[in-house]
């Protein structure tokens, strides 16, 4: 199956399947049905190039395709953001189901798939997930079905979104490997975590697969450094100890003495990066223009960090679970953190999966 492949070293291999994209103007991604909708400029003049109006409460089918195939790119962006849609990248959930399964195997607010938390765009410039100006994001995980596929978004925001634009980019093969698998993404959220005890990332995973990134969305509730808390990754039946275990949080997504850098007035700062596999895009302790236009600027220092397993996926057999110690440190020394955290796991395994924990309210999912 070299065909389905992918990476720099397949290109010259010969591809053996049917490209085909969905978008607004061609909802079924249908052979020579690709710009057909007219405009004022006349036939096939960029008639639809969007979903014009999710209404509130809405699930609407973005994409919905036969198998066996692989969905390849995706791309979403939603109108700008005003005081009005404030929340809208997390009041937007979007859902994927493969094959005939009724329980979706991602299951997210929008904006942090994207690696947009806190319901704010922000650059991310990584292997898998790209993310451009102004909120133009991009997944580039593969995400083969064999039967069917389904991407779903559901609207529960107060009001209606005026504009989605998006495009799903597949192809279509006449057979898959049997052991292909696949991809899933849940997240989860504490408002604010219990001392001494991790906060969760994921858990219920069980049948056969491989863990292939985490994004973390977190506002520091406390004062002082806040990332030596360790990752921890249960596997295959560990109980009080996980096999594999981190040294920090900034070492796990690939920092070193806290992100240390030096601004013009000679103070420490953190340094945001983005590289193909691990990044710190975004850091905020300021509400936005449009927000403080009415409310007070009283944000929480907020970041988001992603590391993606892509050159080292955490292999599993039967079960999975993960997770991440609240632990800060000051001049005294090491010591228990309460934080609010939220999170993305990304992960491949075989069907069926186990039923994904009810997702929080929307007001729940506001970020502080």
């Amino acid at each position: 199956m070299q065909s389905f492949i992918g990476g720099l070293g397949a290109l010259p291999l010969a591809k053996h399947g049917k490209s085909r994209a969905i978008n607004a103007e061609n909802p079924h991604g249908e052979k020579g049905k690709g710009g057909m909708a007219a405009s004022r400029l006349g036939p096939s003049r960029k008639g639809a190039p969007c979903i014009r109006g999710l209404a509130p409460g809405s699930v609407t089918t973005l994409a919905e395709m036969e198998g066996p195939g692989v969905i390849q790119h995706i791309w979403i962006t939603v109108t700008d953001r005003t005081e009005k849609d404030y929340h809208v990248l997390r009041d937007l959930v979007i859902r994927m189901y493969w094959d005939d399964e009724t329980e979706p195997s991602v299951e997210t607010p929008l904006g942090d798939f994207f690696c947009c938390g806190f319901a704010r765009g922000c650059e991310v410039n990584s292997l898998p997930i790209v993310v451009n100006p102004k909120r133009a994001m991009n997944s580039y995980f593969q995400m083969p079905f064999k039967k069917k596929a389904k991407i779903t978004i559901e609207n529960q925001h107060e009001a209606e979104v005026p504009a989605f634009f998006y495009q799903v980019d597949y192809c279509l093969y006449e057979n898959l490997p049997e052991d292909i698998s696949y991809f899933h993404a849940q997240w989860r959220r504490e408002r604010l975590t219990k001392k001494q005890v991790d906060y969760t990332i994921v858990d219920g995973i069980k049948g056969k697969g491989h863990y292939v990134g985490t994004y973390i969305a977190l506002t520091a509730l406390e004062r002082y450094w806040w990332g030596e808390g360790e990752i921890k990754f249960y596997l295959d039946g560990d109980e009080e100890y996980p096999t594999i275990c981190g040294t920090g949080t900034e070492d796990y997504f690939g920092g070193a003495w806290s992100f240390g850098g030096i601004d013009e007035n000679g103070r420490m700062i953190e340094k945001n990066y983005c590289t193909p596999f691990m990044g710190y895009p975004y850091y905020s302790h300021h509400d936005t223009e449009v927000f403080n236009q009415y409310h007070n600027d009283d944000t929480p220092a907020q970041r988001g960090f992603y590391r993606w397993h892509i050159m080292d996926p955490i292999l599993f057999e039967e079960d999975l679970k993960v997770t991440i110690q609240q632990i800060g440190t000051c001049h005294k020394g090491n010591f228990e953190r309460q934080d609010d955290v939220a999170s993305v796991a990304y992960w491949y395994q075989t069907e069926p999966h186990n039923p994904f924990p009810k997702l929080m309210d929307k007001e729940d999912r506001w970020p502080r």
